[in-house]
C-alpha cells in the first residue's frame, strides 16, 4: 500500500542561487516515490505550461500502478530546412522511497546540495529533470535555434523501468536521445549495459518437529543453503555478475522448514554467457534439492534488456561533440546497472546514458555539486546545438 508523505518543507539556501539550483531544490523537496509521482509531475507540467510548451500525459498511470502518466513535452523545431537531428531528453520523475520518519530538506552547503533530513536527496533523478527544464527555458526564452526537442519524463524507473516500457512512443518523433541517469563525473557516455535476468527458486521440503522428530523432516533451508554455497557469486568475470538478493524460509524456530524461497539477480553484457550462467544456477539448485530430499520450483524472467551502442552511431558522436563543446572530456564506458535507456533502445530508439555528477545515490549521503548541476545545463544546450548543426 502506498503511504502518505508530509507536505514538502521549504528548501534552505546559503546564497543567491541560479535558476536550475532553485528549481532542483524545489523539486527535491517534493516526495515522489515510485507510484506516487503526481505532485512532481504537476509541478513540471506547470513549469512547461508557463513557457507555452505543449505537454502530453499518457495513460501509463493506471496501467502500471502510478497516480499519473508519463509526461511527453514537445518543443517544435525552429530549423525547418530539414537539416539537423531532432533529439529527446529523458529523465525519471520517481525516486526510491525516503527513509521512514525522515524529511526531504534539501540544502546547499559548501557548494554541494544534500538532504538535511537524514535520507535520500532525490538527485536521482530530479537533478536531471531540473537541468532539462532549465535548458528548455533558456532555449525558449532566448529563441535559440534547434532541430526539435522532446522531453520524456517517466514513471517507476527505480522499480521496473515500467514507465519507459509503456511510454507512448507514437507521440515521440525523435529517434535519437539522451538519458541523464548515471552517477559519476560529467563526461562519461554509457554505451552499454548488461542483460539482466531474475531467477526465483523455491525449495520444498517436509515439515517436522525440530526437537522430537527431526529425522522425519526435510529442510528446505538446508537445501537452499547448499545451493547458495555452491553457486557462483559476485563478479564472475569482467562482464558478468551474480547476486543472491533475497532469502525467505521457515515458519517457526522449532519446525524443520518445509519451504525456502531464494531470489537471484544475474547480469552479463554477453547474452550467451548469461544463458550459460542461468543453466548453471538451475542445475546446481536442482542437484542440491535432490540431495536434501527436497523438490525444486524455478522461474526465470528478464528483468532488464541489455544494450550496446557502437561508437560510430550518431547518438554517441553527438554526445562526444556536445560534451567537448561544453568543456568536458568525453569518455566511453559501460555500466553494470540499468536505466530507461535499456527499454528505449529495446523499443528501437538510439539513445545512451550520460553521467550527470550525482553521487552516493539511494543513500542518506546522496549529493550533487552546484557546479555540476549548472554544468549539465551547458552540456544540454551544447547537445542541442550539435544536433542542430549536424556534421557528426
Amino acid at each position: 500500500m502506498l503511504r502518505d508523505f508530509p507536505a514538502a518543507p521549504p528548501a534552505r539556501r546559503e546564497r543567491a542561487l541560479s535558476e536550475v539550483v532553485d528549481l532542483f531544490l524545489e523539486l527535491a523537496a517534493i516526495p515522489s516515490p515510485s507510484g506516487r509521482e503526481r505532485a512532481v509531475a504537476d509541478r513540471v507540467s506547470r513549469f512547461l505550461a508557463d513557457l507555452r510548451v505543449a505537454v502530453h500525459e499518457d495513460d501509463a498511470g493506471p496501467r502500471i500502478g502510478s497516480d499519473c502518466g508519463n509526461l511527453i513535452a514537445t518543443i517544435p523545431a525552429t530549423q525547418v530546412d530539414g537539416r539537423g537531428t531532432p533529439i529527446f531528453l529523458c529523465a525519471h520523475l520517481d525516486t526510491v522511497p525516503p527513509a521512514p520518519g525522515c524529511e526531504l530538506l534539501p540544502v546547499v552547503e559548501n557548494g554541494s546540495i544534500r538532504n538535511a533530513g537524514g535520507t535520500i536527496l532525490g538527485a536521482d533523478n530530479k537533478a536531471s529533470v531540473a537541468v532539462m527544464l532549465e535548458a528548455v527555458r533558456r532555449i525558449v526564452v532566448e529563441n535559440r535555434p534547434h532541430a526539435g526537442i522532446e522531453l520524456l519524463l517517466t514513471l517507476q524507473e527505480e522499480t521496473t523501468l515500467a514507465g519507459a516500457r509503456v511510454i507512448d512512443l507514437d507521440r515521440v518523433t525523435a529517434q535519437v536521445g539522451f538519458v541523464y541517469d548515471q552517477a559519476g563525473p560529467i563526461g562519461e557516455i554509457i554505451v552499454g549495459a548488461p542483460h539482466q535476468t531474475g531467477v526465483d527458486l523455491v525449495f520444498h521440503g517436509r515439515a517436522a518437529h525440530a526437537g522430537m522428530f527431526p529425522e522425519d523432516g526435510r529442510s528446505a533451508i538446508m537445501a537452499a543453503a547448499r545451493a547458495i554455497a555452491a553457486l557462483p557469486h559476485g563478479r564472475i568475470d569482467p562482464e558478468t555478475t551474480a547476486n543472491v538478493g533475497v532469502i525467505q524460509g521457515g515458519s517457526a524456530l522449532n519446525v524443520v522448514a518445509d519451504r525456502c524461497a531464494v531470489r537471484i539477480d544475474l547480469r552479463s553484457h554477453d547474452d550467451s554467457r548469461l544463458a550459460a550462467l542461468i543453466r548453471e544456477v538451475l542445475d546446481t539448485a536442482a542437484w542440491c534439492a535432490n540431495e536434501a530430499g527436497c523438490t525444486l520450483e524455478s522461474t526465470v524472467y528478464e528483468t532488464c534488456p541489455g544494450y550496446r551502442m557502437p561508437p560510430a552511431t550518431d547518438v554517441v558522436r553527438i554526445a562526444q561533440q556536445g560534451l567537448a563543446a561544453a568543456g568536458f572530456e568525453p569518455r566511453l564506458a559501460v555500466t553494470g546497472g540499468g536505466a530507461d535507456t535499456n527499454e528505449l533502445t529495446r523499443r528501437g530508439r538510439r539513445c545512451i546514458t550520460l553521467s550527470n555528477g550525482m553521487a552516493e545515490i539511494h543513500t542518506a549521503d546522496e549529493h550533487i555539486a552546484v557546479a555540476d548541476l549548472e554544468a549539465m545545463v551547458e552540456v544540454t544546450l551544447a547537445l542541442v546545438e550539435c544536433a542542430r548543426a549536424g556534421g557528426f
